[in-house]
């Protein structure tokens, strides 16, 4: 905690001249652009993952019309073809998971009132009028909805709001084609057959609506945390607009 609080520190300080008084929220963007930049190779493993099972679907349309009366046989005929070409339907996770550890590290260096017993002087750090360690109820308190914090979170909902719309639509879009291909008619293009496919299937149905819950991420957690969110998101539209086009 100590050593990221530091290159916090360190970050705003060389934003400073650009940004003044909201270096440190600077900071945390452009550190959250080094984690999506980090992770990248993984969401282009997981485009090609994806583009590689639906290419497999007219194989495996024909592996049901000759199992189709035999489950288990149709299962272990899928399940080999999977292998032997070296698709993992979970692969997709996978670029999600690893960004956990940034955000609840933001989250708890932003919650906590020191650090290795000293004063945590990030929290005197601000985004315009709002503290980047308040939270919404803080900012209503404080001049209310559309006090100065206020209108920090406002402009923040404003971005979640069209950042989600097109989110929305680009996973709608997706998961449509995907059942296409798949033909399994089930609206998330999981086959049955593939190990994990009924957990993909059920993140399948939830993902258009994953961006609208960042709202309500953005209104509990620290400012701070909410840049974090606000800001992988929307890089997360853009990027699979890019690779899954």
């Amino acid at each position: 905690m100590s050593v990221f609080a530091t290159l916090v520190e360190h970050l705003a300080d060389l934003l400073r001249p650009l940004f003044g008084l909201s270096a440190a929220a600077a900071a945390i963007i452009a550190f959250t652009a080094l984690v999506r930049l980090l992770v990248h190779p993984l969401s282009r493993a997981a485009a090609r993952g994806q583009k590689a099972r639906a290419a497999l679907q007219p194989r495996i349309a024909e592996l049901r019309r000759t199992h189709g009366k035999n489950p288990e046989k149709l299962q272990k005929a899928v399940m080999e073809l999977h292998a032997e070409e070296k698709v993992s339907p979970l692969s997709g996770c996978l670029p999600s998971l690893l960004q956990l550890p940034a955000f609840f590290l933001l989250y708890h260096l932003f919650s906590s009132g020191s650090i290795g017993g000293e004063p945590n002087t990030l929290l005197t750090h601000q985004l315009f009028d709002a503290p980047l360690g308040g939270r919404w109820a803080d900012a209503l308190d404080d001049g209310g909805m559309f006090g100065g914090a206020g209108l920090v979170y406002l402009g923040l909902f404003a971005v979640v709001t069209v950042v989600a719309y097109f989110s929305y639509r680009l996973s709608r879009r997706m998961t449509a084609a995907s059942a296409a291909l798949a033909g399994t008619g089930t609206g998330t293009g999981a086959d049955p057959q593939v190990p994990g496919a009924a957990a993909m299937g059920g993140v399948m149905k939830v993902m258009p609506f994953m961006s609208f819950f960042t709202l309500v991420t953005v209104a509990v957690v620290p400012l701070a945390a909410a840049l974090y969110v606000v800001t992988s998101t929307t890089w997360s539209v853009i990027e699979r607009s890019v690779l899954y086009r």
